[in-house]
């Protein structure tokens, strides 16, 4: 089953909001035609993956859709914005993501 999101098919309420995770395990659902138990337990299983590979410092990459990777932040020097004394902030790795140009095209037309 495709799911039309221009149309009256879109499971999600109103375009511009936040969908948030049992909305997306629904339109999985609908969308694969499997349980809703089925497309959670699939969605926590994608996300556990994703987040493994990048604490094991691995990229993901799935082509058209994008690629999941780790940056280095550098430390630097912030300021309080109570009593704007200056604080150091530590270095950290953060997650990163990169659409894919196939996601691009999609959310451009």
């Amino acid at each position: 089953m495709t799911i039309d999101y221009n149309n009256n098919d879109n499971p999600f309420k109103l375009k511009g909001q936040t969908v948030n995770k049992s909305e997306l395990i629904d339109a999985i659902a609908a969308s694969a035609d499997i349980s809703k138990a089925a497309a959670g337990r699939a969605l926590d299983a994608v996300i556990e993956s994703v987040e493994g590979a990048l604490k094991s410092g691995d990229q993901v990459a799935l082509v058209g859709f994008g690629t999941f990777s780790v940056k280095d932040r550098a430390a630097r020097t912030g300021r309080n914005p109570q009593t704007g004394a200056p604080i150091e902030i530590a270095a950290a790795k953060i997650p990163s993501f990169k659409a894919g140009k196939a996601l691009k095209d999609a959310v451009n037309s």
